[in-house]
């Protein structure tokens, strides 16, 4: 079962827990090849990548310092265009 995300849910909860600007930890599970994508949301932002033991996926770390709740949000919309892309 696929869970539907709750924007406003996340957004509440980011807003108690965070003070804006701050530092945040976006990871990602992708297909293999398609990592270039993920990267592109955050460009100027350092990503760790790490191959699954087959090699069928790379899980992406990146860390950005993010103005507000809303721009986190706007790059998890974006993500979620990408084909395949699991948001952690």
């Amino acid at each position: 079962m696929i869970k539907k995300f709750d924007k406003a849910s996340f957004k509440e909860k980011l807003e108690l827990q965070t003070s804006f600007p701050s530092l945040y930890m976006f990871k990602f599970i992708v297909p293999n090849g398609r990592e270039g994508e993920v990267a592109a949301l955050l460009p100027n932002n350092e990503m760790k990548l790490k191959v699954s033991t087959k090699g069928t996926y790379v899980s992406a770390t990146i860390r950005a310092m993010m103005p507000s709740s809303d721009a986190i949000i706007e790059i998890y919309e974006r993500a979620a265009k990408i084909e395949g892309v699991i948001s952690l």
